[in-house]
């Protein structure tokens, strides 16, 4: 079993040391004959911003490789979804016990979410440090 997590895409643009690269993230069964008929089947295009030294080699609507080790993928979904729940859940159980109020400990909990991702949002140059990806040419 490979430690990457890899994905194929085709460079959508390009600004100085960025390469956006368009990838299609498909559930497992996107591919089934019969997906069209299917509401479990489904397919995302995300746009993923790569920052390397070498964008000058690229060029727009190349076919590329894109990965990042499973850490990376792990510490993306711990910033994305784990530490949001943790944190709403604890707000919701501490203002319910407090006030007895179900009203003020769903409205605290959601906009606990504010501060949270108001630091995500000033850390973002440190955390792009820790969540990156790594791209490389397909050969033809």
């Amino acid at each position: 079993m490979s430690n990457r997590i890899e994905h194929l895409g085709v460079i959508d643009a390009i600004e100085g040391n960025c390469l956006h690269v368009a990838i299609s993230q498909s559930s497992a069964c996107a591919e089934c004959k019969v997906a069209g008929h299917c509401n479990a089947s489904e397919s995302k295009d995300k746009i993923i911003d790569i920052i390397t030294d070498k964008a000058n080699e690229y060029s727009i609507g190349e076919s590329v490789k894109v990965s990042t080790t499973n850490g990376v993928g792990m510490m993306a979904t711990i910033y994305a979804y784990v530490l949001p729940l943790v944190i709403m859940m604890a707000v919701l159980f501490i203002v319910k016990a407090i006030t007895e109020s179900d009203g003020w400990a769903a409205m605290s909990a959601l906009f606990s979410l504010i501060p949270y991702y108001f630091c995500v949002y000033i850390l973002r140059n440190k955390i792009s440090n820790q969540v990156y990806f790594e791209i490389e040419k397909m050969n033809n």
